[in-house]
């Protein structure tokens, strides 16, 4: 039963009313809405009327416990995806696996209630959330098989989406991609062994578990699947529980793996910004200038990005980037950067090294790859003659091409040694009289209307 609420509904199973005002006491810092039955009978009656998030119920009661109670809502296509933790002073092993064979997600003795059932409470919904999120793909010729497998993950919360064939699945994962794929080896147009290899060359789906359902059973046959890239492999014909479980195990160890790897990036990501930082303090600190100019650049870009619909994570890199761009800098002499006056020719082109110093600068970093375009392609001009590469019109990258328009206009507008800023109205005649031949027309263009903005 799908509930569309924002506050996660409870129901409540207990016979004593004692201990349900206890419970309800233990879970009232979550903020969850709670409604109560007294016994198995009574909760079903709610569950008809009600849509709940989970049920929390005891086992020992009245007219009906909490095994039946499971068993009944796991046995209702309607129901079967509603979590339940079992609360209970029957806490032997047996007890225990009767709780979890009977569809229990989380069993908890009413000892353990103060530590564990907030905390229980807050796991199984989140896990739920990610699941009702989560897509399935379920490849297979058989309309049968793909029918069958469809409704039980249906009935587990998952969302499904299906093809009969590796073509036909192609299709679909260009509509909806997959966070895991179930798939048959015999079938016609395109073959699992075929449409495995092909996900698992596809870098944006490679990472996708990919799940075998075969009715042949030869080793060889297996090894060669798990070789290509596949995550497990099942035998038809399969109990459809013990699928489920399956990719419920296999998705949350997924997740975890995920999860891992976003912690080790947010470590990464952390350790960048404190490098960046450094090296942007060790740069202002010989040029004042720079301080500024980099943060005034910076700002600018992350508003023209913003405008060409780009998304949190593209804005933030080109931010990075625009505060970088001259970051190359702090491998020019003083004597040369600092110089008040006119360089000379051979000073110019030490000046013109930055863009490479830069780019060697960073390159060590995966995370910063999309930023250094900006370091190392902003003083290309829209006509071929910039530098360092002399990159003409658009093969110029597009962060770039906006970066040298707000670079531009920065040192227009800003005081150095050896002259006053210009005014705004100035800068924007000098901007249009270069649009096309060092700046690229439409980035001149994004610039006027951010500034409108």
């Amino acid at each position: 039963m799908e509930n569309q609420q924002l506050t996660p509904h409870i129901l409540l199973v207990e016979d004593s009313t004692m201990i349900r005002k206890y419970l309800r006491k233990v879970l009232s810092p979550l903020g969850m809405k709670i409604t109560e039955a007294s016994d198995g009978l009574m909760a079903l009656k709610q569950i008809e009327e009600n849509n709940f998030d989970l049920v929390v119920t005891d086992i020992d009661m009245p007219n009906m416990d909490g095994i039946e109670l499971c068993q009944q809502l796991k046995k209702n296509p309607d129901t079967r995806s509603i979590p339940i933790i079992m609360v209970s002073s029957l806490d032997s092993d047996d007890d225990i696996d009767r709780g979890f064979q009977a569809g229990a997600s989380v069993y908890i003795s009413k000892t353990d209630v103060q530590n564990r059932l907030c905390t229980a409470v807050e796991d199984v919904l989140s896990k739920t959330s990610i699941r009702n999120r989560q897509v399935i793909l379920v490849v297979d010729d058989s309309h049968i098989i793909r029918s069958i497998v469809e409704e039980g993950l249906c009935q587990a919360g998952f969302q499904v989406v299906t093809a009969c064939n590796g073509r036909e699945a192609m299709l679909v994962i260009s509509i909806k991609k997959p966070d895991l794929i179930l798939c048959d080896i015999a079938m016609p147009v395109m073959d699992g062994f075929e449409f495995c290899r092909m996900i698992k060359s596809d870098d944006s789906l490679k990472t996708a578990p990919f799940v075998v359902m075969s009715t042949n059973s030869e080793r060889g046959q297996m090894k060669r699947m798990l070789e290509i890239g596949a995550s497990a492999y099942i035998v038809k014909p399969f109990n459809i529980d013990q699928l489920v479980f399956l990719v419920e195990k296999i998705l949350s160890d997924h997740f975890l793996l995920l999860l891992k790897e976003k912690e080790r990036l947010d470590i990464e990501r952390t350790s960048m910004l404190a490098s960046i930082t450094s090296l942007i303090s060790a740069l202002e600190a010989r040029d004042t200038y720079t301080r500024g100019h980099s943060e005034a650049v910076s700002n600018i870009i992350t508003g023209m990005v913003k405008m060409t619909g780009a998304s949190n994570q593209e804005v933030e890199k080109a931010n990075i980037g625009g505060q970088l761009h001259d970051i190359g800098k702090i491998g020019i002499r003083d004597s040369v950067l600092l110089k008040p006056g006119k360089l000379s020719i051979e000073e110019y082109d030490q000046i013109k090294e930055h863009p490479v110093i830069g780019r060697n600068i960073l390159k060590s970093i995966p995370s910063l790859k999309e930023s250094i375009t900006i370091v190392y392609h902003h003083h290309e001009r829209f006509d071929g003659n910039g530098y360092p590469q002399q990159l003409k019109g658009e093969r110029i990258p597009l962060w770039a091409r906006i970066t040298a328009v707000a670079d531009t206009f920065h040192a227009l507008t800003s005081d150095r040694p050896y002259r006053k800023g210009l005014d705004h109205d100035k800068a924007f005649e000098i901007i249009k009289d270069v649009k096309g031949t060092q700046l690229c027309p439409d980035c001149v263009e994004l610039f006027y209307k951010w500034k409108k903005v």
